[in-house]
């Protein structure tokens, strides 16, 4: 296995550890909030699993490894994501709002836009092992 392909899939793991874990915590809160659901707190796992360990998991399978600042802008535009729904949920279980919040999507999109132009920018595909320093 390819050093790169090790990289990809460490990254599939931290975001399935992610999703394990926002999805603990949601239950856990909600379980917690006197009969008072946010979609934004049940849903808030799905970010990682979606948006991480679904894309790093089709670039392992497809040897396409996308750079490690693609990778670390990415990854926080997800964390973002997934930190301002988990934010948004905690506001809707107490009951208010808080103008702050739309912070959070703008964030993560200029973080993914940034990836994106990165991506486009430089292209790596996955190497053999041989090969690596």
């Amino acid at each position: 296995m390819c050093t790169l392909d090790r990289k990809l899939l460490r990254q599939v793991l931290l975001h399935m550890g992610l999703t394990v874990w926002f999805a603990f915590f949601g239950a856990v809160y909600e379980h917690f909030s006197h009969e008072v659901y946010s979609y934004w707190m049940l849903y808030a796992f799905a970010l990682p699993l979606v948006l991480g360990a679904l894309p790093y998991g089709i670039c392992l399978w497809r040897a396409y490894f996308p750079g490690e600042r693609v990778i670390r802008l990415w990854d926080a535009a997800i964390l973002t994501w997934t930190v301002g729904a988990v934010f948004q949920g905690v506001l809707d279980i107490y009951g208010t709002t808080n103008s702050l919040v739309a912070v959070y999507p703008v964030a993560g999109a200029l973080l993914a836009v940034a990836a994106a132009v990165m991506c486009f920018v430089q292209k790596k595909a996955c190497r053999p092992a041989t090969s690596q320093k």
